[in-house]
């Protein structure tokens, strides 16, 4: 196998009367993601038919650089404040890319 970028689809349900403080905690993920090493492709969706839905698609050079993403500080500050915010843990999966 070469030395594949690595995917990933990370959705997130806020609970319904907190979506707009579950939308200002992601957002602060988007700029020092964006500067890390490694990332490629770092977004954020809100479902266009329930706001309560946002999904983080992104691209990783290796899957060194999306575990240092993991354990970066700022990742770290914004997993700690999801309690209260969302319905579940984050559905987080990894994905190879096919064609």
């Amino acid at each position: 196998m070469t030395n594949q970028t690595i995917h990933i689809v990370a959705r997130i349900i806020a609970l319904p009367n907190k979506v707009e403080e579950l939308k200002a905690v992601l957002l602060e993920l988007i700029e020092p993601t964006r500067q890390e090493a490694g990332a490629i492709k770092y977004e954020l969706l809100q479902n266009q038919y329930d706001p309560t839905d946002f999904t983080f698609v992104e691209e990783w050079a290796s899957s060194e650089a999306l575990n240092s993403h993991l354990d970066s500080p700022h990742f770290q500050a914004v997993a700690a404040k999801l309690e209260g915010l969302v319905t579940a843990a984050p559905d987080i999966r990894r994905y190879h890319f096919v064609a």
